[in-house]
């Protein structure tokens, strides 16, 4: 499996706080199946001025360290990007880093109140030929009131990510429904774990998976965590993956690192 959200990344965050926690959770996202991480930490000016260039070091130096301590896992870079005024400039010069530089970024929104031009945030970031991938919707405060907005985000083409831990009850039961009817409505695009520790967040996927498999079948489960997150690694198109919940097969693409490591055709 894929997790393109995380903060397993030591010291950047709320996260892990050091080198010994990110690899314990390194062993235990190995041992559930993953094989892949995006470290993902907070772009959130004036809490967490994270730098791309920085960030781009410290994911090489703990892909060494995981290799010096025999962990079979690969990290790439990303960010869980706050919204902020010059968000698609941030993009276009770099400050933001995308998932493995593809055309995907991670879109956090505030999570008490809804910002009243977050629509037109991320229509202007989806018009420059990105797509934003809106992460946790499930676990905004503000869903309930403002459902229908999250139904007209992702209408227009804004991709939904769902944590893990929400559909297995980590979250409470109000993350749960949400996620559950989310994903039943087939708004959401990818299943992520969100990690931040070891206990109360840790880096797993598989019993997510199994829920998501009972609700919407083994080939959309998939898609959750290998088909659509394969693509977002490789840069493809956002309409040459598998649309939600609908069990059909996508067409042909070049055989890629990433495909042929997840068993892809």
């Amino acid at each position: 499996m894929i997790d393109l959200h995380s903060h397993i990344l030591p010291g950047v965050d709320d996260g892990s706080p050091d080198i010994e926690t990110s690899l314990a959770m390194a062993r235990m996202a190995v041992a559930d199946g993953i094989q892949v991480m995006a470290a993902t930490p907070h772009f959130m000016p004036g809490m967490y001025d994270n730098e791309a260039h920085d960030i781009r070091q410290r994911v090489e130096r703990f892909n060494n360290h995981l290799a010096e301590a025999g962990i079979p896992l690969s990290v790439v870079t990303g960010a869980d990007a706050h919204i902020r005024p010059d968000f698609l400039n941030c993009l276009r010069d770099g400050t933001i880093l995308t998932v493995n530089d593809s055309r995907y970024v991670l879109f956090e929104p505030p999570h008490n109140i809804m910002p009243q031009r977050m629509e037109d945030s991320l229509f202007n970031i989806l018009m420059a030929g990105y797509v934003p991938v809106l992460t946790h919707p499930e676990r905004l405060k503000w869903i309930e009131q403002h459902y229908d907005t999250v139904q007209r985000l992702s209408d227009t083409g804004i991709w939904m990510q769902i944590t893990a831990g929400s559909l297995t009850g980590r979250f409470g039961r109000r993350p749960k429904y949400w996620a559950e009817r989310m994903l039943n409505e087939g708004r959401i695009h990818i299943l992520a774990s969100d990690a931040h520790n070891l206990s109360s967040r840790p880096p797993l996927l598989s019993e997510a998976v199994r829920l998501a498999e009972a609700a919407v079948g083994m080939d959309e489960a998939r898609n959750l965590v290998i088909v659509r997150p394969v693509n977002i690694l490789d840069d493809e198109p956002a309409e040459k993956s598998p649309p939600v919940i609908v069990a059909s097969g996508s067409a042909h693409t070049p055989h890629s690192f990433w495909r042929r490591l997840f068993g892809g055709e």
